[in-house]
């Protein structure tokens, strides 16, 4: 038999398996960004909910988020072989090659997520997710990760986007409800991630990125954790205000806050890894919790509860 004209395959290339290629999706946060364009979907249209509009944003917002997360990976890949957390995901672990594929399948995933959505449901909706992997993969990832400590926080837009685009979805417009939904989410995203930093200062330092208010300064980064966490109790009463939640919903958002900022508060005093670790660790389930009773919002209101505070 002669021997074939193509090369043998590299070394990197057959130890790529599904589970590498479903982990540059990122499917946690793919996750939540679904999560939160649920709750901007249900809290834009309590009422009638139309499944085929809702299934759709799901679907292209987990579309642009997984190519948006590819992107990340491509962008990222060399810092995340100096750290010790990452360096195991398979660009830096060299078991996808060449990376190039992986910035390929990124845009093409972004485009189809972003393209489907103005087409299918609107063109808001589309552009809201746009803005989404926008501020996500060039604005946090290409120009503020590695320059400025103020990374997390105007990169949090990303997460408030899908918000945006749950209610563009459902109403062809952004309620009040729903805008405050999004700068709810908007806080959420730096006392989530500095509490994180603080676990990983180290591995942060050594890889020179400014994931904390001050990396030389982990008391005033530890204050800021609990400061950022304390506006998310406004931020639950300004979605109050707009009208948009029953009195249990209501109560419900606000509990959610304040014991964010009792598992927090002890960092305003000493810095420790199971102060920090606790806080990322409520951090995930905290918004989660709060779209659940987002969710919980529409049958309540066809009960009779009534709406606003």
């Amino acid at each position: 038999m002669a021997a074939s004209s193509d090369p043998a395959p590299s070394e990197p290339a057959r130890r790529a398996s599904a589970r590498d290629y479903v982990a540059l999706s990122k499917p946690g946060i793919t996750a939540l960004i679904c999560t939160v364009a649920l709750g901007g979907f249900l809290l834009a249209s309590p009422g009638a909910i139309d499944p085929v509009r809702l299934g759709t944003l799901l679907l292209c917002g987990a579309a642009a988020s997984a190519g948006a997360a590819m992107l990340n990976h491509y962008l990222d890949r060399d810092l995340d072989s100096r750290m010790q957390r990452t360096r195991r995901r398979p660009l830096p672990a060299e078991r996808i090659a060449p990376s190039g594929i992986v910035a390929g399948l990124g845009l093409a995933f972004l485009a189809a997520g972003i393209g489907v959505a103005s087409w299918r449901l609107n063109p808001l909706t589309g552009f809201s997710i746009f803005l989404g992997g926008l501020f996500y993969v060039v604005v946090y990832t290409a120009w503020l990760k590695r320059r400025s400590s103020w990374n997390v926080v105007i990169g949090g837009f990303a997460g408030s986007a899908p918000a945006l685009a749950g209610s563009a979805a459902a109403v062809g417009t952004f309620t009040p409800g729903v805008i405050a939904f999004a700068i709810l989410v908007f806080l959420w995203t730096p006392p989530h991630f500095w509490s994180l930093a603080l676990l990983l200062k180290d591995d942060y330092a050594r890889a020179g990125l400014p994931m904390l208010p001050r990396m030389d300064d982990v008391a005033f980064s530890g204050r800021m954790v609990v400061v950022s966490a304390v506006l998310l109790v406004p931020a639950a009463v300004l979605i109050g205000l707009t009208g948009a939640l029953t009195w249990p919903v209501f109560v419900v958002l606000v509990a959610l806050g304040g014991l964010f900022v009792v598992l927090t508060l002890p960092l305003w005093r000493e810095v420790t890894r199971p102060i920090a670790r606790r806080g990322f660790i409520y951090s995930g389930p905290y918004l989660l919790a709060v779209v659940v009773a987002i969710v919980a919002n529409a049958p309540l209101l066809r009960l009779g509860f009534p709406a606003g505070v």
